[in-house]
């Protein structure tokens, strides 16, 4: 059978968009296993579901005692359905917070080859899919529990019924009658989980789409009185009795502290000018980077058919306003990357230019060897010599992914070149999140405490050491996943003082001397468990953290 009648067996019907989410699920699944709890935001995200398990609050979100007012209830919901079903709150398994992004990813990947198949053939649209799922930002966001890869999820899958809504009325096939609740449904869903950015998407492609075709009665099919209802159903009982129980203060806290400090300037020191994801957008598309130039000059010579002018309006406005937004982070475009995929799939419907191959397979080589240099440079950094293994198969499989690609690209077979370099992409993702990431051990201070302690049988789930641990010179979220919601994150005093009461405690070498002397004028004496050194990756301080626990605790758990 030939590669041509290959994709064509196994892209028809229903078969595309699962082939396409099976490739998301298997780029997705190695980190989603592998990596350790991460650092800011997925910890403080898993820890605050966490606490609603735990408090059986699901209205007012929390990390620790203080209120986090930023995003949407939806994706603590959807992670607590996870641990629920899968884990339990106490075993602190930072893999069941992840799930949904997994599932999040691989909808955004069957979604996009459903839309697809509304204008192209079905090849086409199964490769839009797949090339989605298999990208480099798509796929590690899938393994990070956080918003962006469920948002993502959520947003294609609107603008996907959305798309064959445009398609019948534009000659293409007849709509399913389920694809406008399906619009709704997922706008809804896309707003519980991130606010107002899946709607702000669907409703520029929207305008565009009206104003380009200077027509609008395809959007009246959209029954919006009924769609306006769905959508208040998803977002309003929470919303009401959110705005209820903080009185209010949930909305100031995510307007006036949130999304009002983004508008207005770069937030937390993320900042960056206009260009920054246009620059980024060949890395992170990696290795849909290989068609990236034959999707420009699609995008530009077939603008008249429906299909393109579509994955425009979903593009080109979306970009445009996060180009222009002072604050600027690598995921922020991904709810759009779904349109820049359709563009790449339909530029393999003809020939390829010359100056579009070349340039697409330059680009594609470039990224490739990029990537695996920074392998090789993270090895040096934080690895050593039994890590050499994981780090030559991650970075050989991402280099031959360029390599290869670029290869099969200059020799004109384009769609072998993105079927080799798409699976060479994915093995070396999940070599990288599965097998060297996680051995780079100065990297993960929180999972590598968390295990010394569960061997000294400190940690206060096993039940026999006093709870809370304090830790002095150390706040990062994740340990806070690791060790329990009630962890003191003070100061060297606190540390002295818990070791007195029999508990625990954590001290990194910058308050070791202050921890001494609160623990002497407490007349109190602790004994070393152990001791851990690596690096703060949030804040790039080499640190040195140890255990400390009274001696007659330690006799204790030792018993």
């Amino acid at each position: 059978m030939t590669l041509d009648g290959a994709l064509t067996k196994w892209s028809g019907g229903w078969r595309g968009p699962a082939l396409a989410a099976f490739i998301a699920f298997l780029a997705g699944l190695p980190g989603l296993l592998a990596m350790p709890p991460l650092d800011r935001d997925e910890a403080r995200f898993a820890q605050a579901t966490a606490q609603m398990l735990e408090s059986d609050d699901y209205v007012v979100i929390r990390f620790q005692d203080a209120p986090r007012f930023k995003k949407p209830v939806g994706i603590h919901w959807l992670q607590a359905a996870s641990v629920s079903v899968l884990s339990s709150p106490e075993a602190r398994q930072i893999w069941a917070y992840r799930v949904p992004s997994l599932l999040g990813a691989m909808l955004a990947a069957a979604a996009c080859a459903w839309g697809a198949g509304a204008f192209f053939d079905r090849r086409a649209a199964m490769l839009a899919g797949a090339m989605l799922g298999a990208s480099l930002l798509v796929s590690t966001e899938a393994f990070i529990a956080k918003t962006d890869s469920a948002l993502t999820g959520t947003t294609t899958l609107a603008l996907a019924a959305l798309a064959r809504l445009y398609a019948a009325r534009n000659g293409g096939p007849p709509a399913p009658a389920a694809a406008v609740w399906i619009f709704w449904a997922a706008l809804g869903a896309s707003a519980l989980i991130k606010g107002p950015i899946g709607p702000m998407v669907a409703v520029f492609a929207m305008i565009v789409l009206a104003v380009w075709d200077r027509r609008t009665g395809w959007l009246a099919g959209l029954r919006w009185w009924w769609g306006l209802i769905i959508v208040l159903a998803i977002v309003g009982p929470w919303a009401g009795a959110v705005t209820v129980a903080t009185d209010g203060g949930f909305w100031t806290e995510a307007v006036g502290s949130d999304l009002a400090p983004k508008l207005a300037g770069g937030q937390e020191t993320h900042g960056a000018p206009p260009g920054y994801h246009l620059l980024l957008t060949p890395l992170l598309s990696f290795p849909m980077t290989l068609l990236l130039p034959a999707a420009a000059v699609t995008a530009w010579r077939h603008r008249a058919e429906p299909g393109v002018r579509f994955a425009l309006a979903w593009l080109v406005p979306t970009w445009i306003v996060f180009e222009a937004l002072p604050t600027k982070l690598p995921h922020y475009l991904m709810p759009a990357y779904g349109g820049l995929a359709w563009l790449a799939a339909r530029s393999l419907a003809e020939p390829i230019g010359a100056v579009a191959r070349w340039l697409g397979a330059g680009l594609l080589a470039v990224m490739g060897l990029i990537l695996a240099a920074a392998v090789f440079y993270l090895l040096s950094l934080y690895g050593d010599a039994s890590d050499a293994w994981a780090a030559t198969l991650a970075g050989g499989l991402l280099a031959a992914a360029g390599l290869v690609g670029a290869y099969l690209m200059i020799r004109d077979a384009p769609q072998a070149a993105v079927l080799s370099s798409l699976a060479l992409a994915v093995l070396g993702h999940a070599a990288l999140a599965a097998g060297l990431a996680p051995r780079l051990d100065p990297l993960w201070l929180s999972d590598r405490l968390e295990r010394a302690m569960g061997q000294a049988r400190l940690l206060p789930r096993q039940g026999v050491a006093e709870a809370p641990v304090a830790v002095a010179g150390f706040a990062e979220p994740s340990l806070v996943f690791a060790l329990g919601t009630a962890t003191e994150l003070d100061g060297p005093a606190e540390a002295a003082q818990a070791i007195v009461e029999g508990r625990p405690a954590i001290v990194e070498q910058r308050e070791e001397q202050a921890f001494r002397d609160a623990l002497k004028a407490r007349a109190g004496s602790a004994v070393l468990v152990a001791s851990v050194g690596g690096i703060n990756y949030s804040k790039g301080d080499p640190m040195t953290l140890r255990v400390y626990v009274a001696p007659e605790v330690l006799s204790e758990v030792r018993r």
